[in-house]
């Protein structure tokens, strides 16, 4: 029976989605690990009965369930061959909130930072809070018993779990809480059939065994390690009430955390909540010339009682320093320290943080431990400085090559007393194999990620990874610690339980799981009868395949090497809530076809596993990228910097040859030198452009207005520099830009007219368009031409002294984008020089009123407001920060930045009649209600030219570019 004829009943049963494809099965073949399975089907319920219905089918067919949420598993959690059953997108409420007992019921797929927005007005948060915060789900978090930055004083999710609604193997309905002993008595008395009274009975039966209990206590990790999470929690149950007196009561739910969705499927969670911490925070940020230094410095950070203590390790830091996002901050790192830790102090008073500060810094010097210690204070400055550690992890894969840091031993703790003997073994270890290792994390509870730099393409690394997985393991034992801290066992660790808890005690979570789940229903294979960790990895073994390419990959070593730099960490899957840009398709849909992750998971599977002869040649691949806005936001806001808007248009390139390109394509593309033509008849063009039947011809929405040609081209009304009356203080160079010359050419007046006045002579060089339009089209060997021409025509005139400048941030910022990746290699240099002296106007005029070179005398001083809404490249390429700064250079102006991400137009995507929908969506996430809600007198201003047309069809106000508000500001 094929998967269509299979599934049928099930998508007849379903209030969700259950998709059987290809694309959407290599989409969840893989999470954040080295792992890849393809699964038989994907759903995505909307209800408790939903889940009921797929562990009903998936019993009389045989098959398993994989509960799935943000998918950021580490050790393989969420990959395997049934169906994955992702909660993410429908079953993501908060249900029910109670301030004055403090707590919250919500389903599992509630994103953890969206939570804790909604729980801040009240002055509550849930505690544990991971890196991933942006884009992790309660669910996933409860699964692998999270714990994050604050475990310090905040512990892990099994201390804030209070009941769990689930659905059990066999399709019953349970509520799991705290029981009293008589009420935990109660429970094992119960019908005997009941699936419910077997599991209770088997939890009195295992622990109440005094052999058991020996076994239990003597092989379990240390009970001072906080973080520890092998096996099942058997080691908490043992210290509750019914088995160990004085203990606390007996809540199953804490064995449900950490069990990776193994035994129940979670519906509904009931979480305890704290208060939020106190509202002066402070950041001892302590550089050491070495990672011992470090180690020992973290017991004495302990002493003064640290809300937390991370360590950042030099390979991480020095990894910041070529990320675009990143690099804003390192403002505190003084040198290049080999270590440093981050010690975070929450008090009353700021006098008392100051206090703490000082007292440590001390401590550490009496100690002779460490050279520099910057206390960082601000939200603002201490949100940056928690953003470059929590980067860490998608930062490692900016490594060029198939080397790359693996997760395999990433997760182990021990004491913290015993980390400085522990890691001096643990390097001695990977020195003998000729390997170093990546550290950072959370060192304040014993626990540091440790990456070494394997090859898992090569069967010798392969090798490797299980030797010094199983090399580490013996020595997490020899010190009592846990192989997994936070991350879970899933199908990496599992293979090591049986050694580090003892062959009686995995037979008794054996005996566990088999009463919960006698026919292996629940995510088979994690945790206990594992397969081999080197089974099923996501790359395959031998040669990276090699392509000829129009953009230069070289520095990335290859296209597919450029693509596998996304390890999933799933950053493009944040909500428009979170802030930031990428992936605004996920953020309006939340598909995770729709992320970069799933894009780069689709490019990779059919580049590396296709039969044909050219792999390019996917209508698979076409239709995922389709939906890419090719908004720049992954360059910058992605980790690992995938720039997927440049894997797209190279796709385009190939996928073309073969198929050629559509009509609508290539109208599109060729606009600039289609509008030669239709300025010869300026009229008759702007009306039949307009048409609904044009429109509906060529594939365009008849909703949208399409931008009219201006009377004059810039070109036209320009014919030589204009004399200057006062002082001239400088000459640049303007680039009338495609969409600026023909359709929008006040503009350009008004940006040499404003340049006049300040004191700039501005000459229009003899230039061809910008090639943006190629490039979204992917017609990249046209705008490889018209890059190596610019760059010749250019790059002599253009200086550090006579700097070109743009208006349009989508044209203007190829040059320091695309053209320096897209010139032959003799012309690579002249495009660097070139692409350095190339400015936005906004940064010009920005930072020459930092050089004092204009002054605000020169503008009204009468008051305006102003909303921002950046333009996505200029986002991602340079920053918003100019903009800002020289609206205002006005004396009385202020600028206020919607904080939105991509408007949803993106060039012609939100023209396209098939786009439409999702285009309007994308702006109503944040742009539109933003600017709805600006009072009248308010200016609205945004740099993109499609931003501007957006927020005019979208809201009715118009939008002025910065450069108009500025003009109109002259006194």
């Amino acid at each position: 029976m094929n998967k269509e004829d299979l599934f049928f009943p099930l998508k007849q049963q379903l209030e969700g989605d259950v998709y059987t494809s290809n694309v959407q099965r290599i989409i969840y073949a893989t999470d954040a690990s080295s792992y890849r399975e393809i699964p038989q089907a994907v759903c995505k319920p909307k209800s408790k009965e939903d889940i009921r219905q797929i562990i009903t089918f998936a019993h009389q067919n045989k098959t398993s369930v994989i509960p799935r949420a943000g998918g950021t598993s580490l050790a393989g959690q969420v990959v395997g061959k049934g169906v994955v059953v992702d909660v993410s997108k429908y079953m993501n409420r908060i249900l029910e909130l109670n301030v004055k007992e403090k707590w919250v019921i919500v389903e599992p797929g509630v994103n953890l930072a969206e939570l804790n927005q909604y729980l801040a007005p009240h002055g509550l948060q849930y505690g544990p809070e991971t890196s991933t915060a942006n884009r992790c789900c309660i669910g996933g978090m409860v699964g692998n018993n999270s714990c994050g930055l604050h475990s310090l004083i905040y512990g892990s999710a099994r201390e804030h779990i209070l009941e769990a609604d689930c659905i059990l193997s066999d399709g019953s309905n349970v509520l799991f809480k705290a029981l009293s002993k008589d009420e935990f008595e109660a429970k094992c008395q119960g019908d005997a059939k009941s699936l419910e009274t077997k599991i209770y009975q088997n939890i009195k039966k295992t622990l109440s065994d005094p052999e058991n209990q020996a076994s239990i206590r003597a092989e379990f990790p240390d009970p001072k390690v906080r973080r520890r999470n092998n096996g099942y929690a058997i080691d908490i149950l043992l210290e509750t009430e019914p088995f160990t007196e004085q203990g606390e009561q007996i809540n199953v739910c804490k064995l449900l955390a950490g069990s990776e969705g193994t035994l129940a499927f979670s519906t509904s969670f009931k979480l305890n909540l704290i208060p939020l911490p106190p509202k002066h925070k402070g950041l001892v940020c302590a550089h050491f010339n070495s990672l011992q230094e470090a180690y020992l410095g973290n017991l004495i950070a302990l002493k003064h009682q640290p809300g937390a203590i991370e360590l950042m390790d030099d390979i991480i830091m020095n990894c910041t320093k070529e990320n675009i996002e990143q690099r804003k901050n390192r403002f505190f790192i003084q040198g290049d320290p080999k270590a440093m830790l981050m010690i975070e102090f929450a008090r009353d008073t700021q006098e008392e943080i100051e206090a703490i500060a000082q007292q440590l810094e001390a401590d550490f010097r009496a100690a002779n431990l460490g050279y520099h210690f910057p206390l960082v204070q601000g939200d603002a400055k201490i949100k940056q400085v928690w953003a470059l550690r929590t980067a860490g992890l998608g930062l490692l894969s900016n490594i060029p090559g198939d080397r790359r840091s693996v997760t395999v031993i990433e997760d182990t703790a021990v004491a913290p007393e015993y980390l400085p003997d522990y890691m001096g073994e643990f390097d001695d270890i990977l020195a003998g194999y000729g390997l170093s290792c990546v550290k950072y994390a959370h060192i304040a509870t014993g626990e540091i990620h440790l990456r070494p730099l394997l090859n898992l393409k090569d069967e010798k690394d392969i090798e490797l990874y299980h030797t010094i997985a199983k090399e580490i393991a013996a020595l997490v034992k020899k010190y009592k610690g846990s192989l997994s801290g936070e991350h879970g066992d899933g199908r990496l660790r599992g293979e090591f339980i049986p050694f580090m808890l003892g062959e009686r005690n995995y037979q008794l979570i054996k005996d566990l799981k088999r009463t919960w789940d006698p026919d292996n229903i629940l995510n088979p294979g994690k945790i206990i009868d594992t397969p081999p960790i080197t089974e099923k990895l996501r790359f395959l073994v031998g040669a990276t395949k090699e392509f000829e390419t129009t953009f230069d990959f070289s520095d990335q070593k290859g296209y597919l090497r450029a693509i596998e730099k996304c390890n999933g960490s799933g950053d493009c899957r944040k909500s428009a809530a979170i802030g930031g840009s990428m992936c605004p398709t996920y953020m309006a849909t939340k598909d995770e076809d729709k992320t970069t992750r799933g894009r780069a998971n689709i490019l990779r599977e059919f580049l590396t596993r296709s039969e044909k002869a050219n792999p390019f040649d996917h209508q698979e691949i076409y239709e995922v990228l389709d939906l890419c806005l090719s908004c720049k936001a992954c360059k910058a806001e992605c980790p690992s910097n995938v720039d997927m808007a440049k894997f797209k248009a190279e796709f385009l390139q190939h996928y073309y040859e073969v198929h050629g390109v559509p009509f609508r394509a290539k109208l599109i593309a060729y606009l600039p030198q289609l509008n030669k033509l239709g300025r010869l008849v300026r009229p008759l063009t702007n009306y039949i452009t307009n048409t609904a039947l044009f429109k509906r011809s060529v594939g365009f929405a008849v909703e949208r207005q399409v931008p009219k040609m201006s009377k004059l081209s810039l070109r036209q009304w320009y014919k030589k520099p204009i004399e200057l009356n006062g002082k001239r203080k400088g000459k640049v160079y303007l680039f009338a830009d495609e969409f600026t010359n023909d359709n929008e050419s006040h503009i350009g007046v008004k940006a040499i007219l404003l340049l006049n006045k300040l004191g700039y002579e501005v000459a229009i060089p003899k230039h061809r368009e910008s090639g943006r339009t190629y490039l979204s089209k992917g017609l990249v060997k046209t705008a490889k031409e018209v890059a190596t021409q610019n760059v010749k025509w250019l790059q002599p005139l253009v200086t550090a002294e006579t700097p070109l400048l743009g208006i349009e941030p989508s044209a203007i910022l190829a040059f320091r984008d695309e053209y320096p990746e897209l010139v032959h290699d003799p012309q690579k240099e002249a495009a660097k020089e070139l692409a350095q002296n190339t400015f936005m106007l906004d940064e010009f005029i920005a930072a020459e009123f930092e050089k004092g070179n204009i002054d605000s005398s020169l503008f009204i001083t009468e008051s305006k407001e102003i909303k921002l809404h950046g333009h996505c490249q200029q986002k991602a390429i340079a920053s918003t920060a100019p903009t800002k700064k020289m609206l205002e250079i006005p004396k009385n102006y202020s600028v206020s930045e919607i904080p939105s991400g991509c408007c949803g137009m993106a060039g012609s995507f939100g023209y396209e009649k098939e786009h439409y929908e999702l285009s309007q969506k994308i702006g109503e996430l944040v742009l539109f209600p933003a600017v709805r809600q600006a009072k009248p007198e308010m200016l609205i201003s945004a740099p993109g030219t499609s931003c501007r047309h957006h927020i005019k069809e979208g809201t009715g106000r118009e939008a002025l570019h910065p450069i108009e508000v500025l003009y109109e500001a002259l006194d």
